[in-house]
């Protein structure tokens, strides 16, 4: 009767336990996707184009990413970033490769330099890339982008930056994976 009981209560708790969803891998995130995203800045809506691109580079991946803006002048401001990612000894962080040093190795940038460092790492269905900046007054400027992927294969964005501790910008949309 015991054994029963302790099977019973072991069965309960394996039911009762939060179901953590399935890590996914580098693959996983592969592709090209479009779409737009929406920031509110004093109570104006900014709408933004936004293109990623996810794809291998040998044993590496690369992101890269643009943002087209309209300004209030009708003018466009484009942003462009392309970040080389390496695997680590940490499992699914990655570390950025931005530049490659004197023995042909890549390396990441340097942020005492004025530089970004970056990094990205994966969890659960979630593709995250973190940029941080030392600022020329010694504070920091964190860019953390949660780039999640769908069932549908699109992928929700979620932006924020934190100057000096204080959240600065957040910026949200919806991306369509966009067929080779």
């Amino acid at each position: 009767m015991e054994v029963w009981r302790s099977l019973v209560l072991v069965l309960c708790m394996l039911l009762a336990a939060p179901l953590r969803a399935a890590e996914l891998e580098i693959d996983d995130f592969y592709g090209h996707y479009a779409g737009l995203a929406d920031q509110t800045l004093d109570g104006e809506a900014e709408r933004r184009r936004l293109t990623v691109t996810i794809e291998p580079q040998g044993d590496n991946f690369l992101v890269d990413w643009s943002t087209r803006v309209r300004r209030d002048d009708q003018s466009l401001k484009d942003q462009h970033y392309r970040v080389l990612f390496r695997k680590t000894r940490r499992g699914a962080v990655y570390s950025s490769a931005m530049r490659i040093n004197v023995f042909g190795k890549h390396i990441p940038l340097d942020p005492l330099a004025g530089d970004p460092f970056v990094w990205a790492r994966i969890q659960d269905n979630t593709l995250t890339v973190y940029a941080l900046m030392i600022t020329d007054e010694g504070s920091y400027d964190m860019q953390v982008y949660n780039r999640t992927l769908l069932d549908s294969g699109d992928l929700d964005l979620s932006f924020t930056r934190i100057l000096d501790g204080k959240l600065s910008r957040e910026i949200t949309g919806r991306l369509r994976r966009i067929a080779d």
